[in-house]
């Protein structure tokens, strides 16, 4: 009995729930599919599905097999479809997750454009400033902004990221300007509160050497929020000083709703990032995807032409 058969039949039963399902899907006798199981199991030597006539449920060792035989079969489906289309063609359904705020801006436009070009993929996108497990929770990508922790996850660099510490021109006229990052704590400043960002707190330069400071720590009376956009608009209302990536404030800067100060304390910009699980062979959509995010975020105008 042909071995891809066996395991496209073992997937196709566990996504469907039931021998007589898959057997419909299929075209065949219930019994076929049950012959099937029973040649994987017996050449493996292991039990990878409890049957009953109610229910079929996986065994540990099953639900690890599943994850490598959906992946087998999504790569031979790519490696088909490229060499059918006489070229990059993908299908199926991708994934992915991107922090709400660069998601918003830098994320989601970009999604039509990619659709276009690959008519047979379709897409979700899931917008969250939490760190998503993009292993257990099932996404194929994530775009992380900043500095990535250790993780058996595999990255790769887009862009830089750099990050300024910026005021509305009001705000400095009645505070003053700081000139060392140690005269912030004489200043409001606007923090993000969320746990999945700016943990180590805000980065600066200081005798060549980067430093991290928590502003929240040293001035009463502060305001912060686990919402980017929102600082972002108290900022920009004279609310205080806040320490915030020049994709997010390059406009404001540009047309003068915003004032960058400390520039020459500036750190070294960290990252931003495709994140996918440990896999020796990505599927073609998700390579074609980070593809059409490096084609984009590398061009030298495209952080000057996207609006905030």
């Amino acid at each position: 009995m042909d071995k891809l058969k066996q395991i496209e039949s073992f997937v196709l039963v566990t996504a469907k729930g039931s021998l007589t399902a898959a057997a419909q899907s299929e075209g065949v006798a219930p019994a076929v599919m049950g012959r099937r199981l029973d040649a994987l199991e017996a050449r493996l030597g292991v039990k990878l599905m409890l049957r009953t006539t109610r229910r079929l449920t996986l065994t540990p060792e099953g639900q690890s097999f599943l994850e490598d035989c959906q992946r087998l079969i999504a790569s031979l489906a790519d490696a088909e479809a490229a060499v059918s289309a006489g070229g990059l063609k993908a299908s199926g359904h991708l994934r992915i997750t991107a922090p709400a705020g660069f998601g918003r801006r830098h994320v989601a436009p970009l999604v039509p454009g990619f659709l276009a070009e690959h008519a047979d993929l379709s897409l979700s996108l899931n917008l969250s400033d939490r760190v998503v497990d993009i292993v257990h929770e099932g996404f194929d990508c994530a775009v992380r902004v900043g500095d990535l922790p250790d993780s058996s996850l595999v990255s790769t660099r887009l862009a830089d990221n750099r990050r300024l510490c910026v005021a509305a021109p009001g705000y400095l006229k009645r505070a003053g300007v700081p000139k060392h990052p140690d005269e912030l704590g004489r200043h409001a400043c606007l923090t993000l509160s969320s746990e999945a960002s700016q943990v180590r707190g805000w980065a600066f330069q200081v005798d060549g050497a980067v430093q991290h400071l928590r502003p929240e720590t040293r001035m009463q009376g502060r305001l912060d929020c686990s919402d980017g956009q929102v600082l972002h608009d108290w900022c920009v209302a004279g609310l205080g000083i806040a320490w915030r990536s020049t994709w997010e404030v390059e406009t404001d800067l540009a047309e003068g709703r915003l004032v960058s100060v400390l520039d020459e304390f500036s750190a070294p910009p960290n990252g931003i990032y495709a994140v996918f699980p440990q896999s020796r062979h990505l599927p073609l959509r998700t390579r074609l995807w980070v593809e059409h995010l490096r084609a984009h975020y590398g061009r030298a105008d495209y952080w000057r032409s996207s609006k905030a």
